[in-house]
């Protein structure tokens, strides 16, 4: 492998990486009561110590009582949470990383029957098009939660976090106030157009902004696909594309970090064909912002096989190199291969393909 262009290091505002190279946030829920503990600080600072350039966290929740999904989530508010990400960020620090938490709240995602008086909340009482969970939000819960947001991404500056992301994709309650399909709302946060439905992630942004700073980096990041429903797509044009992701960057946002079952997949092969630019690569050319792609990067198969306990093997960096090479987009994030292998960018570095592992469904189960 000739993987130079994968460790050019980066530059934006106050953030200065050593490579390319992205952790992705992938969701372990073995933080015990929701506070980091020091299984957590060592997995996040070996990923340090194997020179990963910017690690995220999995998913932080914010100061919601209904923002997590599943037990062992870690929050991002409280005293004893906030104690635990110190050690995390001051651990990675030592390693020589850069790192930033990921900020959620997982809306009707979770379960109405966990944590019962904790009221599932989210645009419009519905999980998907079909099925009614929880309650709508009022325009009070909203102004809460956006505040809690920017309230998280204040105490991630003053924790000594190089940045922070936004969690704005996959389903979860930023993401169901962009589709259609979830938000049904007759007020200013709902509307017939992408853009209109874009107005609570705007707020979120703009309340963020004005909490951390002008320097301060800000990822958000979003999918077209759902996990209520992997064929859905937000924005089916440019135009559209557009329309959704342009205010974003104009109220605040620096990165997109922009997910996809596979990262070499053309957005809009109509438009400039089956080797055109993946969904990172048309948001960096119609915003201007810096980007993240992602998406089963060096691995033979997609990540919706990890659900069901299927592993898969390493697949070469070849095509990744070649996008990179072309700057189609800034960054690239590694998941399932960082979980079972921290050692994997120092691989990459060294030309060390034989020793390259693939993904181990086993790493799931643990903080390896």
């Amino acid at each position: 492998m000739t993987a130079e262009t994968l460790f050019r290091p980066f530059h934006l505002k106050t953030l200065d990486l050593r490579n390319r190279i992205v952790m992705a946030p992938m969701t372990r829920a073995l933080a015990p009561d929701g506070i980091p503990a020091q299984a957590n600080v060592a997995y996040y600072q070996r990923r340090a110590l194997g020179e990963v350039g910017l690690i995220l966290s999995e998913g932080t929740v914010i100061d919601r009582p209904a923002s997590r999904n599943l037990p062992g989530i870690p929050f991002f508010h409280g005293d004893a949470a906030l104690k635990g990400w110190r050690q995390v960020i001051d651990a990675v620090h030592e390693a020589g990383g850069k790192m930033g938490p990921q900020l959620w709240h997982t809306g009707s995602t979770r379960a109405s029957d966990w944590e019962p008086d904790a009221p599932v909340e989210s645009p419009s009482g519905l999980l998907d098009p079909g099925t009614p969970r929880g309650r709508a939000m009022s325009e009070e819960d909203i102004a809460d939660t956006v505040s809690a947001f920017a309230r998280a991404a204040c105490d991630a500056r003053a924790l000594g976090f190089d940045t922070i992301e936004i969690h704005g994709a996959h389903g979860y309650l930023i993401d169901q106030f962009f589709w259609s399909g979830t938000n049904k709302r007759p007020d200013r946060y709902g509307g017939a157009t992408i853009r209109e439905r874009s107005r609570f992630a705007a707020e979120v942004v703009t309340a963020i902004r004005a909490a951390v700073g002008p320097d301060y980096p800000i990822i958000l990041r979003v999918s077209q696909w759902k996990q209520q429903d992997y064929s859905v797509r937000l924005a089916s044009s440019p135009a559209l594309m557009t329309d959704w992701l342009l205010p974003l960057v104009e109220a605040g946002v620096d990165v997109l970090h922009c997910s996809q079952r596979r990262f070499d997949e053309p957005e809009f092969p109509e438009i400039d064909g089956r080797g055109g630019l993946n969904f990172a690569g048309w948001a960096k050319k119609l915003t201007g912002a810096a980007t993240i792609s992602v998406g089963s990067v060096g691995l033979t198969e997609d990540f919706f096989g990890a659900f069901t306990g299927e592993g898969s093997t390493f697949a070469g960096l070849d095509r990744l190199i070649e996008r990179m090479e072309r700057d189609e987009f800034d960054l690239i994030a590694v998941g399932r291969a960082l979980l079972s292998d921290p050692q994997w960018v120092a691989k990459v570095r060294a030309g060390d393909a034989e020793r390259l592992k693939g993904f181990d469904p086993a790493a799931l189960t643990e903080l390896v």
